[in-house]
């Protein structure tokens, strides 16, 4: 058992702050960082000067990558971690990142994340890369919680099936490849058990909390505006509605089964993540 720290880049974001708390419980100290320093140690991407103190004498690190980053970014900070004596790098990426038009005409997120997967393949060390689906927990602490708790999700996404992943089993396969033996060398592509369709996520909800969202489809063009009418800048929206775009088209529906190959077990459900998150208190706010 390592009793070096193992860094976590977005210490407090839905993996991030997971694996903190894994690694936490196993006696394992962790680094969590982020670009605010708030909650954690500060590590901004774009300053270069918050690196060094964040990789000092660590074993490994957690890498989520700054979207949107210029490329080589993600190369620099690896090759600055085997520098510093991180021994494994472990990558959150994403599912469909090496399948062409998988979001769409928007080839920007596919690329930045190949760059990075390269990054850490080329990096000298063990290296591992998760290629979660959608995480499950955007419905209770991520882009649709808001509209959930309104009562209705407005979302370029057809049919809306999808088999969401819950982030605890990225956090326990991420945890897995930082510690345990077997995974070096391993791209595992992440999903939960079976598809499920946004209508059938949002009833799965009403059933364990008594709250009613409907679904409303909407073409990409309409939800891009709606973002937009509603503060969001239009680049960051076109993100959201390429993003979408796997699951309008079907792609999500996919099962893969890498967290039995990393874990050994099956997957959570998604009605199994309503249960855990509603038995928190997910779904209570009152909207405004």
């Amino acid at each position: 058992m390592t009793t070096k720290p193992i860094l976590v880049l977005g210490g407090t974001g839905k993996t991030g702050r997971r694996v903190v708390r894994r690694l936490t419980e196993l006696g394992i100290p962790a680094r969590a960082v982020s670009r605010s320093g708030v909650g954690a140690q500060r590590f901004d991407w774009n300053d270069d000067t918050t690196w060094a103190p964040a990789l000092d004498g660590v074993s490994g690190v957690y890498v989520v990558q700054l979207d949107g980053g210029p490329a080589g970014l993600t190369r620099s900070f690896a090759e600055r971690a085997v520098d510093a004596g991180a021994e494994r790098l472990v990558l959150l990426s994403a599912r469909g990142v090496d399948t062409p038009g998988y979001y769409g005409e928007a080839t920007a997120t596919s690329e930045g994340f190949l760059d990075s997967e390269a990054a850490v393949r080329d990096s000298g060390v063990a290296w591992t890369v998760l290629r979660p689906g959608w995480f499950a927990q955007n419905f209770d602490e991520g882009f649709f919680n808001d509209s959930v708790l309104a009562g209705e999700v407005r979302l370029p996404a057809g049919d809306g099936a999808a088999s969401w992943i819950d982030v605890e089993d990225i956090a326990d396969v991420a945890v897995a490849a930082l510690t345990g033996d077997g995974h070096a060398g391993r791209t595992y592509e992440l999903s939960g058990p079976a598809p499920v369709t946004l209508t059938e996520a949002l009833g799965l909800i009403e059933q364990a909390t008594g709250r009613t969202a409907r679904y409303t489809p909407l073409t990409a063009a309409a939800f891009v505006a709606e973002l937009v009418a509603g503060g969001v800048p239009k680049a960051e929206a076109e993100l959201w509605a390429a993003a979408l775009h796997p699951v309008e088209r079907g792609f999500e529906r996919k099962v893969s089964d890498g967290v039995r190959q990393a874990l050994g077990r099956e997957a959570r459900s998604f009605a199994e993540y309503v249960k855990s998150a509603a038995a928190q208190g997910a779904w209570t706010k009152v909207p405004a």
